[in-house]
């Protein structure tokens, strides 16, 4: 199946347990993931105040003079948390592409206020659960993105739940790989472009995700999110107030054996005739499996006639070894 357009879908229905009401949903679910691998969610339940207060935090920092933002740069090189400035990171390098880094400024932020235990303490976990960094303005800040993340992870879970029962496996199949997840909240500004972009410089360079799924809130404005389809075509993203952008990633690809599609999707230049004064502000959030959990081809995606397609790998050093190579410089930063 193919998709030449990112379907809107309610999930109010599935959230609100009624057994009439959640078929469609995984119905529509199902027929996104397998074509486009992108849908909107509508009806999510998620607290517009809630998403209104990390928004105000998220622009209140990336107001601050720069000297202020650099303060909460990571410590070390490589580190996952913190800012990173405007020129950091190109995310088509992920891709093999040489490409001028991407136009736009990040908060980044793990996993908070995780358990002190051998699980998440041990050298394997070291890359994954990493202190975050926190900006002492403003004062709010942590308090939103902390909430946000929790409330996302509880929406994931509901996800999870409805990737299953599209793959017709048990609801609960997903959770002993992510009980333990080391998703991203990745906290974007795209800065008004009141200059010409360098040739193949975009807001952000065409990727896919690496993990299982992304959420994505975000505004509609010029120059925006854009997906390429089956057929090679680049198509809009309607991104309304308060509605989540889902997205497939490449484990969740690899372990559906290519049944569920992680497609590259990019962030589009502003056209010539926008504001240039225009910002955009994207708020994501990465959803990843356990460090340790092996992504191997699901029993319900593989037949005689349809061999496994990607080899067993580990949760953790996959992500590692993909998000280093979207750094601009990772030995210098």
């Amino acid at each position: 199946m193919t998709q030449d357009r990112v379907p809107v879908i309610d999930i109010g229905p599935f959230l609100g347990g009624d057994d009439g009401g959640r078929v469609p949903v995984v119905d529509q679910i199902r027929a996104a993931c397998e074509g486009i691998g992108f849908f909107t969610i509508v009806g999510h339940g998620v607290d517009p105040n809630l998403i209104a207060k990390l928004r105000d935090a998220a622009l209140s920092f990336f107001a601050l003079p720069t000297a202020s933002k650099e303060l909460v740069r990571p410590p070390a090189g490589g580190v996952p948390r913190g800012y990173r400035a405007i020129g950091d990171e190109g995310l088509a390098y992920g891709a093999g592409e040489e490409t001028p880094p991407d136009l736009k400024e990040v908060f980044h932020l793990g996993p908070p206020d995780f358990s002190a235990d051998d699980y998440h303490t041990c050298p394997a976990a070291a890359a994954h659960f990493i202190e975050n960094i926190y900006p002492d303005e403003p004062a709010q800040f942590r308090e939103a993105a902390t909430r946000y993340y929790r409330t996302l992870e509880d929406l994931c879970r509901s996800i999870e739940e409805m990737f299953a029962l599209a793959l017709d496996l048990p609801g609960d199949f997903f959770r002993a790989y992510t009980d333990k997840q080391i998703g991203a909240l990745r906290i974007i500004r795209y800065p008004p472009t009141k200059t010409a972009p360098l040739p193949g410089q975009l807001r952000a360079g065409a990727h896919t995700d690496y993990g299982t799924f992304t959420v994505l809130l975000s505004e509609n404005r010029p120059g925006g999110l854009q997906v390429r389809t089956r057929a090679g075509d680049w198509i809009d993203v309607s991104t309304p107030e308060d509605a989540f952008v889902i997205n497939i990633g490449d484990l969740m690809m690899r372990w559906t054996n290519d049944r569920f599609v992680s497609n590259p999707h990019r962030v589009a230049i502003p056209p010539e005739d926008a504001d240039p004064e225009t910002d955009r502000l994207s708020v994501v959030f990465f959803h990843h499996p356990n460090y340790d959990a092996e992504i191997a081809c699901i029993p319900t995606c593989t037949s005689e006639d349809n061999p496994p397609k990607y080899p067993p790998v580990i949760s953790g050093p996959y992500r590692l070894e993909k998000y280093t190579t979207t750094r601009r410089d990772p030995a210098a930063q």
